[in-house]
């Protein structure tokens, strides 16, 4: 019997229903990532689009066909890269990444390592043999050291560390061996969203070129240290004088480590000084407030802003216009302002280099 060979028939044309109107889906994606989606909302039908990270396929009761509906998991906003959909999340833990300058607190205190807090889904580990001694000895951990843990961290500890490694389980592994690491003392400290952890309104901590810097305060405050934990963790402190490095050679810096390095005891801070880092700590709950990223350069720009409106009530008060009472303050209106007047800044300095730059 002979064997005839036939072209394939084309595949039926398969349409999917809803309960509205369907529309055509780039327009209806456009309009979803403007808003938010909520768990267990309808995503698309269309079998084109590839789900990603907080979206799941529902199952259906039939088994000879396959579900095309993708379904959000998670509140966020709708992200779309190529075909492939995820929901960012408006409230999320930080992720942790190697490199990544961290502010944490001890929270565990095991015979060879601490168990830190750095805003994540699991706590960090700090290894014994990871951080200096005081006295820059570079020598092997021994018993004596494990039993003396808790003179160089205790439960309660806050301390600025470095990712140093990234467990399979997603566990992070931090370092304090440099000078410019170690306990925190003699300031406040904040907690806001950080980097992953704000997708919604976008205000919180993101990865800069400098997360640690000081700044010269005004009103006579002096010098106060501003530390911008990548993981939303910040820590604003009066400065203290660095140990000399500058006669010390690069191979011997451990050297310089002396034990007040791992002291519990603050030193007195003038009223000027406290002022100051509260308002400092008033500028990025500002930032935060208002949605808008906190770096360096947006967080000394929200600083300037209420330096000058704080003259500005000064001026008022002189002539007997103003209140006299709550210029501290910087919440409110008066929060709005100081991020309206940052922004405006940050879109003056942008519009002078691509001036410049043209």
């Amino acid at each position: 019997m002979p064997i005839s060979i036939l072209p394939p028939a084309p595949a039926p044309q398969i349409s999917y229903s809803s309960h509205d109107d369907h529309t055509p889906l780039d327009s209806d994606l456009e309009f979803t990532s403007k808003s938010i989606v909520t768990p267990g909302e309808n995503i698309t039908d269309d079998p084109q689009w590839m789900r990603g990270h907080g979206t799941f396929t529902p199952s259906i009761s039939t088994s000879y066909s396959q579900s095309t509906k993708i379904s959000a998991t998670l509140a966020g906003t709708l992200l779309r890269t190529n075909k492939l959909l995820s929901v960012k999340p408006l409230r999320a833990r930080y992720t942790p990444e190697i490199g990544d300058l961290v502010v944490g607190r001890i929270v565990e205190v095991h015979p060879k390592r601490w168990k830190v807090d750095i805003s994540a889904p699991l706590l960090a580990q700090l290894p014994l043999s990871s951080i200096n001694l005081p006295g820059g000895i570079l020598r092997k951990r021994t018993t004596t050291d494990e039993l003396a843990i808790r003179t160089f961290f205790a439960e309660g500890d806050l301390l600025v560390a470095e990712v140093q490694a990234v467990h399979g389980d997603g566990a992070a592994g931090l370092h304090t061996r440099s000078l410019k690491y170690g306990k925190l003392r003699n300031g406040a400290f904040l907690k806001v969203a950080g980097h992953g952890g704000g997708g919604g309104g976008g205000g919180g901590v993101v990865r800069s070129r400098r997360q640690v810097w000081t700044v010269q305060t005004g009103n006579g405050g002096g010098e106060v240290d501003v530390v911008l934990g990548v993981n939303g963790y910040i820590w604003i402190a009066k400065h203290t004088a660095s140990h000399a490095t500058s006669q010390v050679s690069v191979t011997r810096l451990e050297e310089s480590v002396s034990s007040s390095i791992y002291s519990s005891q603050n030193d007195e801070i003038a009223p000027e000084t406290r002022r100051e880092i509260a308002r400092l700590g008033g500028c990025v709950m500002a930032l935060v407030e208002g949605g808008v990223r906190v770096d360096e350069e947006m967080v000394m720009r929200a600083y300037d802003a209420s330096l000058e409106i704080d003259a500005e009530e000064m001026d008022r008060d002189r002539e007997g216009e103003g209140e006299g009472e709550g210029r501290d303050y910087l919440g409110g209106e008066k929060g709005r302002r100081v991020v309206e007047m940052a922004l405006t800044g940050a879109h003056s300095a942008s519009d002078r280099m691509v001036v410049e730059q043209s």
